[in-house]
């Protein structure tokens, strides 16, 4: 069910929010707003103005406003839209221009009259575009302003694409786009040197002037930026903050998007709390680190003077809830992450017995392994477990096409030298002459794919060579899902599910380690994840006894890493260590000095690991526990109670 946030001058949030299980629930509310209207106004005989917005936040809204005109008869004959912007250059025919966008997602399904479609033309020449901007801003105003401006949010803080900098007076225009939205588009065109550097975009002032505004923010990585639109101050830094200022805004926010918000960090400054254990624990660990005192330096005065009075109420005084809090994260500290063999006490995160187990590590792509939990692998190793490593997907695309001619040319010039002609000298003159030709967006040919993908799979079995797992307990799954050529890829299938469960039953492990870290930016973190879960859910329901014994762990580490009150297991890592992660990761040769998708973060792979692992020690040390030089951090999943780990 929806949550409507009561919305006043005195709100840390300036803009009403509305939050919402998850982004389809969020996208049949937002639909059925627009088809309200649109059924009003047709009644009344008007027609419905709609500015519409590109990307992935609409589309579950367009599907349900399909399926409404579908099933329910929904018309479009009296719609009039605007789209927001449009990539400059652009022809309306390429697949990422705006316009194939919206036929194919909207307009080609609905009744909609074609002349009543309006999208910024990417083919202006450039001397006409001020006039076709002005032209565009009286088209809107000549059919009497827009009803209904529906928007996504960047994570430059754009709406349309007025990037930082953007006045509040602006208009439909030509823009310069921002570093991060011209990173966050490279999945779409291939690479970042292939994304247009400017756009047409509507202007502030435009959007501001539609009479209702409804944003959609989805996922983990708008929650920074959807917390300064809603608590900051009214900026050109964070073009969103300007919605601060109309009258009729609302913002859809799914619970993923949320995760920054005061009110998700600390919701006692909002009032009544549920005060679970693990709201508890947030709560002393935030008032630890805002105060600047460790856990067990906290007084009743800190407590009163930040606002948790009422957290007192059920411990009578701050020793006593001090003493428990710190127990709880010292207790997730072990240098044993397979558990340790004859400690038999409750308290540690892994059982004692068996004393060898099989650990079975899940890596997405064929290096988040050690870049995400290399300290925990070596641990797991060097204590004698069985430990078995599952790379998911090829990581092929992830492969310069430099390094794919390279290893072509090794090959062949190998074969040379013992005066072998094979086929594959055919296929390497085809590979160099498609890599001469190649276009941003085209697919890799078979050969190519291939070749990449043995890179890739080469770096990970030296990885694991490294860290000392066995040559027949590393498999590669090659998920078929993964496998477009595209950065896009396909949902996963019954086929991804049973290479997943063939491979548990045949390890049966005692513990499972699986990527949690879903803001990677592809999506491939949470797919390969769903395809875990959900052979795992498939197992357990047809009753295997194995599974009745085996822990889930979640790690994260090359991208986010988890919140201090969720941390179940805090495994730490010595300088010796975190240099035997460093070489482990340094064998992935391909993704070395600069990825093919390196995201937002310059740093190289290894360096936002140590860094991450080194600020988990770092708070662990403020808190007030022993200082280690890193840790890498683990969650238990619990899959008899899949429920309580979404809450």
């Amino acid at each position: 069910m929806s949550n409507q946030v009561n919305f006043s001058e005195q709100s840390i949030e300036k803009i009403p929010l509305q939050i919402v299980a998850n982004k389809e629930e969020g996208a049949k509310i937002i639909a059925t707003l627009i088809s309200d209207l649109i059924k009003e106004k047709t009644a009344q005989g008007k027609k419905t103005v709609l500015g519409l917005a590109t990307g992935s936040s609409p589309i579950l809204i367009y599907k349900e406003l399909i399926r409404q005109h579908k099933e329910e008869g929904l018309s479009f004959k009296n719609v009039i839209t605007f789209n927001l912007d449009e990539y400059y250059p652009m022809h309306p025919e390429n697949k990422q221009s705006y316009v194939k966008f919206m036929w194919e997602n909207l307009f080609d399904h609905i009744d909609i009259e074609p002349q009543n479609v309006h999208i910024p033309d990417g083919t202006i020449e450039i001397d006409q575009i001020e006039p076709y901007c002005t032209q565009y801003e009286e088209k809107i105003k000549s059919v009497g302003g827009i009803d209904l401006q529906l928007l996504g949010i960047g994570r430059s803080g754009h709406i349309g694409f007025n990037e930082p900098g953007s006045a509040i007076n602006s208009t439909t225009r030509l823009v310069k786009l921002d570093p991060i939205t011209i990173a966050d588009a490279a999945k779409d065109f291939g690479n970042k040197e292939a994304v247009p550097t400017k756009a047409l975009t509507m202007g502030i002032n435009t959007i501001l002037s539609a009479k209702r505004i409804i944003l959609a923010a989805w996922g983990k990585n708008k929650s920074i930026i959807l917390k300064k639109m809603l608590e900051g101050p009214v900026s050109t830094k964070v073009p969103a903050s300007f919605l601060q200022l109309h009258t009729d805004v609302t913002v859809f926010a799914d619970k993923d998007a949320t995760d920054e918000l005061s009110r998700t960090k600390a919701p006692w400054l909002y009032g009544m709390v549920n005060w679970t254990p693990k709201m508890i624990k947030r709560a002393v660990v935030w008032l630890s680190l805002k105060t600047g005192k460790p856990i067990l330096k906290l007084t009743d005065d800190d407590y009163k003077s930040e606002g948790l009075t009422d957290l007192l109420a059920f411990y009578g005084k701050a020793y006593d809830l001090n003493i428990k809090v710190f127990s709880q994260i010292r207790d997730t500290i072990t240098g044993w992450p397979g558990g340790k063999p004859g400690a038999h006490e409750k308290t540690r995160p892994e059982r004692p017995e068996p004393p060898v187990k099989r650990s079975l590590i899940f890596s997405p792509h064929p290096d988040d392994d050690v870049i995400s939990m290399g300290g925990t692998l070596l641990r797991l190793t060097d204590q004698g477990h069985d430990v078995h490593v599952a790379y998911q997907t090829s990581g092929n695309i992830a492969v310069f096409d430099d390094d794919a001619l390279r290893f072509s040319t090794f090959a062949v010039d190998l074969l040379k030298c013992y005066n072998i002609d094979t086929p594959l000298t055919e296929e390497h003159k085809k590979l160099t002459q498609f890599l001469k030709e190649k276009k941003p967006d085209d697919i890799d040919i078979p050969f190519v794919k291939n070749i990449k993908r043995l890179i890739r799979q080469g770096e990970a079995q030296a990885a694991c060579r490294f860290c000392n797992v066995k040559e027949e307990n590393v498999h590669f799954l090659n998920l078929p899902f993964y496998e477009t050529g595209l950065i896009e890829k396909k949902p996963m299938s019954e086929a991804d599910i049973n290479i997943v469960i063939d491979l548990l039953r045949q390890v049966k492990p005692h513990q499972i380690f699986a990527a949690g870290d879903l803001q990677d930016p592809h999506g491939t973190h949470e797919v390969c994840l769903q395809i875990i879960l959900a052979a795992l859910r498939k197992i357990k329901s047809e009753g295997d006894a194995w599974l009745k014994d085996c822990y889930i762990w979640l790690y994260r580490g090359a991208w986010q890493e988890w919140d201090i009150e969720d941390i179940e297991m805090a495994v730490p890592i010595s300088p010796d260590e975190l240099m035997r992660k460093r070489k482990a990761i340094f064998k992935h040769q391909s993704q070395k000095d600069f990825p093919v998708f390196p995201g937002e973060d310059s740093r190289e792979f290894w360096q936002r690991a140590e860094d991450r692992n080194r600020a988990t020690a770092k708070l662990y040390d403020k808190l007030g526990l022993t200082e280690y030089e890193a840790i890498e951090a683990f969650v238990r999943y619990p899959l008899d109670n899949e429920d309580s780990f979404l809450k």
